[in-house]
């Protein structure tokens, strides 16, 4: 059994469902003590964070992931313990495997096997680790980036575990993810008989032109690294339960997954602009879960790109797609930020896993990445 392996299966042992870390962060933080790292505890309210440094100088190459995972659902479901990991036909199966236990049991073991080669590397290597991510996102990665800007540490570059990969390891990197935005929408109308409308106000009609507009709206075109901007309805509310009774109110979430080719302001802006014109009576909260970032080709790309190459024979693709991470927060210090994992087709399902090759393309991507990056 290797050393990625192994603590992959010690992580996995672990139910560490966001944000409750089950102790996953001391392993690592002794697995990195033991290689040289100032290790750093960072909780906020109830998440555990750490930030673990080897080095004072510049260039900072970040590895930055979480421990938390979603929950299992149905564990009938499963085909054995989501939690007691089994290796079966290659494949390593539990709730965590792919996102992102694996990719942070194989970064460790990539700079483990560095440093022994290269115990003076130019610069510094840092892990930023949150439990977090699945969740809120608030007191995570977010509140360690405040502090190390409070305290002038800066990121050059950032590799986060994220599961980026279709059908191969290393097929797909994400260099920039679209932002965010939240709506919280409540229509207001008057509750009265189905048989006597004139007496009453119905919110669902009056949202339905509101509707249309919103998703008839071309919010943008898209760009060369991010598609035309999305307005999606997740949740909508109203009525009483009986079906002689209008409404006194309706409410809606939906979202926005948004390009470069357009703030949070002017998406706000322009919905309430259709609000005022067809809808009128409604109070309206917004959420911005994040703005997009994108890092451009440069020497992050490029070590990645090469990496890839190298390790697995194959081009890598530049994406800007799926949803939020942590990258968020990072990107806009100025730090070029990468994502680089595994393949993703099980996250969050019932029966996740990940093939126990790919811990090991991991570790050999990762290590040359750490040597083209901090070697001179």
């Amino acid at each position: 059994m290797s050393d990625t392996l192994e603590l992959c299966l010690d992580l996995l042992r672990r139910p560490s469902i966001s944000p409750d870390d089950q102790g996953c962060q001391a392993v690592l933080g002794r697995e990195l003590a033991a290689l040289g790292f100032t290790v750093e505890a960072l909780p906020f309210g109830s998440v555990s964070n750490f930030w673990a440094r080897r080095g004072s100088s510049g260039p900072l190459l970040c590895f930055a992931g979480h421990t938390d995972v979603v929950p299992a659902g149905d564990v009938a479901a499963w085909g054995s313990d989501p939690f007691q990991p089994l290796l079966r036909d290659g494949k390593l199966y539990a709730r965590g495997a792919a996102d992102m236990k694996g990719s942070l049991a194989a970064m460790v073991t990539a700079c483990r096997r560095f440093l022994a080669a290269h115990p003076q590397p130019e610069g510094s290597i840092a892990f930023l680790i949150t439990s977090d991510e699945e969740s809120v996102a608030i007191d995570g990665t977010k509140r360690v980036v405040e502090t190390l800007q409070a305290r002038g540490e800066a990121i050059t570059w950032c590799v986060v575990g994220e599961p980026s990969s279709t059908a191969r390891t290393g097929d797909v990197i994400r260099n920039g993810r679209r932002g965010s935005l939240n709506g919280v929408l409540r229509v207001h109308g008057q509750l009265g008989h189905v048989a006597y409308p004139h007496l009453a106000r119905n919110p669902i009609h009056a949202f339905l032109p509101a509707l249309a507009a919103l998703a008839a709206e071309p919010w943008d075109k898209g760009n060369a690294y991010f598609p035309p901007t999305t307005f999606q309805i997740s949740n909508i509310n109203a009525g009483t339960g009986a079906n002689n009774v209008i409404p006194a109110h309706m409410d809606v979430l939906f979202n926005f997954r948004f390009s470069t080719e357009v703030t949070a302001e002017q998406l706000q802006q322009r919905t309430e602009a259709i609000f005022d014109r067809v809808c009128r009576d409604y109070t309206l909260q917004w959420q911005l879960s994040g703005n997009p970032f994108l890092t451009p080709e440069g020497p992050l790309v490029q070590a990645a790109r090469d990496s890839i190459r190298e390790v697995m024979g194959l081009e890598t693709e530049l994406s800007t797609g799926g949803g939020t991470s942590d990258g968020r927060f990072i990107a806009p210090t100025g730090a070029e930020v990468v994502e680089l994992g595994p393949v993703n087709a099980t996250i969050h399902k019932v029966n996740e896993h990940i093939a126990v090759e790919e811990l090991d393309h991991l570790v050999a991507i990762y290590g040359r990445m750490l040597e083209k990056l901090l070697l001179t």
